[in-house]
């Protein structure tokens, strides 16, 4: 996966495009779809590394089903997504990360953004119980939940640990994947979910660092606004260090092999080193560059996971 895209360049300016183009890609932009591609990507790691087949032999997941998990996933995702634009269009109005969205701009009333919102929802819960399983069905609208309600609602404006646990909302797509295939969840798909859990600190922290003012401006408390950079620095490397033996499990679980052994090995030190420059450093050049890699990180050790249990 590649460092995200500005928004500009997926979405151009309502200006430049005509009226009906312009306003699908307000609502498309409300689906958050840089945020999605991952998510989707590890809800198609968790389908794949689940038991059994995906094909048209008797007893596989059908091609189809399998699409059709993947789809209520990406819908499920963007919807919680819109759902959170709408409840913070107040601060995203106020930084500049966040001021080009549809809502702050006045592209989309805030009642349509959170119709769409809830209307996805239910259609994407929904198909995925009538067509899939109801166990899926139930961690989508789980996650869902957590990361409107617990994170978006709850967390974000009044605890500096509000990533840390709302980070969980964006770890579910794995057991989510993994249940859409077989009904349930195992301590593989917990171990995915953890792997995601204890990487969205550093990943969002290193951000946070390089985009401190902004949260400051919007009364967002941060880790870096809260407790300093130097303290949210070594909590970087602290959760990048806790991270290491759920990188290993898949390997250690029997469920990857060498070759997801030897490329973790080579990802994961390079995510410590990150974190360890991080750590050491006083500007925000490390952090940037922290946050960048990543992203290729995980998008690039769920693809090593895939790979090595294709061959």
């Amino acid at each position: 996966m590649t460092a995200p895209v500005s928004q500009d360049a997926l979405f151009p300016a309502a200006g430049t495009l005509p009226a009906a183009d312009a306003r699908i890609g307000d609502f498309i932009a409300l689906l958050k779809p840089r945020v999605m591609t991952l998510v989707v990507f590890s809800g198609i790691a968790g389908l794949v590394l689940a038991p059994g087949s995906i094909g048209f032999a008797q007893g596989d997941l059908h091609p189809f089903l399998a699409l059709v998990a993947v789809f209520c996933i990406a819908v499920g995702a963007g919807a919680a997504g819109a759902i959170n634009m709408w409840y913070e269009r107040d601060i995203d109005a106020i930084m500049t990360r966040t001021r080009g969205r549809p809502l702050p701009m006045g592209k989309v009333e805030p009642a349509e953004a959170l119709s769409f919102g809830v209307i996805l929802t239910v259609l994407s819960v929904g198909l995925m119980g009538v067509a899939l399983n109801w166990a899926a069905a139930f961690l989508l609208a789980f996650a869902s939940f957590f990361y409107v309600i617990i994170y978006t609602v709850w967390l974000k404006r009044r605890t500096p640990q509000n990533i840390v646990i709302g980070g969980a909302a964006g770890a579910f797509p794995p057991m989510i994947g993994w249940a859409a295939a077989t009904g349930d969840v195992s301590l593989l798909s917990i171990a995915l979910f953890m792997i995601i859990f204890l990487w969205t600190p550093p990943h969002f922290w290193a951000l946070a660092l390089f985009r401190n003012e902004d949260y400051k401006r919007a009364g967002v408390p941060m880790m870096p606004v809260v407790a300093g950079e130097k303290s949210t620095r070594l909590q970087m490397l602290m959760y990048t260090l806790l991270l290491t033996p759920f990188v290993a499990a898949p390997y250690l679980m029997g469920a990857c092999g060498l070759a997801y052994a030897a490329g973790a090995v080579v990802l994961h030190g390079i995510f410590i080193a990150a974190a360890l420059r991080v750590s050491r450093d006083t500007d925000y050049k490390s952090a940037r560059a922290m946050f960048g890699y990543s992203i290729v990180y995980l998008f690039a050790l769920f693809a090593l996971m895939m790979a090595d249990m294709a061959a």
